[in-house]
């Protein structure tokens, strides 16, 4: 009988060995199933044809054709937070906080940076802003476009890169001469500075000085 016994407590033990891999595996089974239930999910919604565009539009660095030329702007690629400032025609200065971010596109053939301006107290829409630019191989010289929607606002401007600056010449929507220039350039901080001329060229106005700081993580 002691045998007996002892033979069906092994018998029970062997069973409940099985009942517990059996468990470990259905459980292994339904975890890898959820898994990749979620990860299809994700990729469905990842699918949308309507963001094909913009998944196209980056890339990773510039083209290689760019040569030297790419470190003119591949510097400020990544994300700035801005302290923005416009000086008014009354002498005062008004000041807003925003963020520009920078990135290759056109595969690396043209940059293109968001301006984004924050609400304001009392302001529903924060203010935002793009431009593309591409080095033209013929004129030797960065040609931009920046357009602000919102304001109904394009202006054209070129330049390139004249010491440690990167300085832009162009004429504004009323036909006034523009110049914009990006100043004390450092790995991690800016100054964009926008002027203005009412003379034709013989003295400038500086209507816009943005003071910007590399985002971390």
């Amino acid at each position: 009988m002691l045998i007996l016994a002892h033979l069906i407590n092994d018998q029970e033990r062997k069973m409940i060995s099985i009942s517990g891999t059996s468990r470990a595996i259905l459980g292994a089974v339904a975890t890898t199933s959820v898994l990749a239930f979620l990860l299809w999910n994700a990729a469905a919604q990842c699918a949308d044809p309507r963001q094909d565009m913009i998944k196209s539009l980056g890339a990773p660095g510039p083209h290689s054709s760019l040569g030297d030329q790419a470190q003119v702007f591949d510097r400020l690629v990544g994300t700035w937070d801005c302290d923005y400032s416009f000086h008014l025609d009354d002498g005062s200065v008004r000041h807003k906080k925003g963020e520009l971010l920078v990135g290759w596109v056109l595969d690396g053939r043209a940059v293109q940076d968001i301006f984004i301006t924050y609400p304001a107290e009392g302001e529903k829409d924060r203010r935002m802003g793009t431009t593309i630019r591409f080095f033209d191989t013929t004129l030797k010289q960065w040609r931009i476009v920046f357009i602000s929607p919102q304001f109904n606002y394009v202006v054209t401007v070129q330049g390139r890169s004249i010491g440690d600056r990167i300085v832009l010449r162009g004429v504004d929507t009323d036909g006034a001469p523009i110049r914009w220039s990006f100043n004390d350039i450092k790995s991690d901080s800016f100054v964009w500075r926008g002027e203005k001329s009412h003379d034709g060229g013989k003295t400038w106005k500086l209507e816009e000085e943005h003071r910007m700081k590399r985002r971390i993580g």
